[in-house]
């Protein structure tokens, strides 16, 4: 999956927890939590719904690399195996 697909399934994760949430207004580099008021718990529910939505394996130790919407969905990329190429070098 590459970021287009990806994107769009974090943001209906992450409605699940936080309904309230407009999409639209999320900054994209800053933090999830602090910018939805989630809390450990509701944060554990997001991921467990990326992963069924998703089929993707998360293991607690990555968990501290998924704090913005940015960081999620280029840690998706790498564990789908989908990242998009570096950018040529000029």
């Amino acid at each position: 999956m590459n970021e287009q697909d990806l994107r769009p399934a974090v943001l209906r994760a992450l409605r699940k927890i936080a309904p309230e949430a407009d999409p639209a207004r999320i900054d994209p580099k800053e933090s999830l939590r602090d910018q939805l008021d989630v809390d450990s718990m509701d944060f554990l529910n997001f991921l467990i719904a990326l992963h069924e939505a998703l089929g993707v394996d998360i293991p607690e130790t990555d968990y501290p690399r998924l704090t913005t919407l940015d960081a999620i969905v280029e840690y998706l990329e790498q564990k789908t195996g989908r990242t998009a190429p570096p950018a040529p070098v000029a």
